[in-house]
């Protein structure tokens, strides 16, 4: 599975594992051969895509739009 008019040369194929719904975007953690991508997109979108656990779907990552966040919390901060 892979698409093929999308410009996107990032393409991983993956099965949803866990959706964490907010009013207003969710986290979608897609598990794929190279570890766990979570996306963050509108909680309509993965009510119109009909995601939910369990499905397969192809995670597309552009390299303009990706973004990096760091961990907080216990074991996690550099001053350790």
């Amino acid at each position: 599975m892979s698409i093929q008019a999308i410009n996107v040369r990032n393409q991983f194929r993956g099965v949803i594992k866990e959706i964490v719904e907010g009013p207003v975007v969710s986290e979608v953690d897609v598990e794929t051969a190279g570890g766990i991508i979570t996306s963050v997109i509108t909680t309509r979108s993965v009510k119109e895509l009909g995601l939910a656990p369990g499905r397969e779907v192809v995670a597309l990552i552009k390299s303009t739009e990706v973004s990096i966040a760091t961990l907080q919390g216990p074991g996690n901060d550099r001053r350790d």
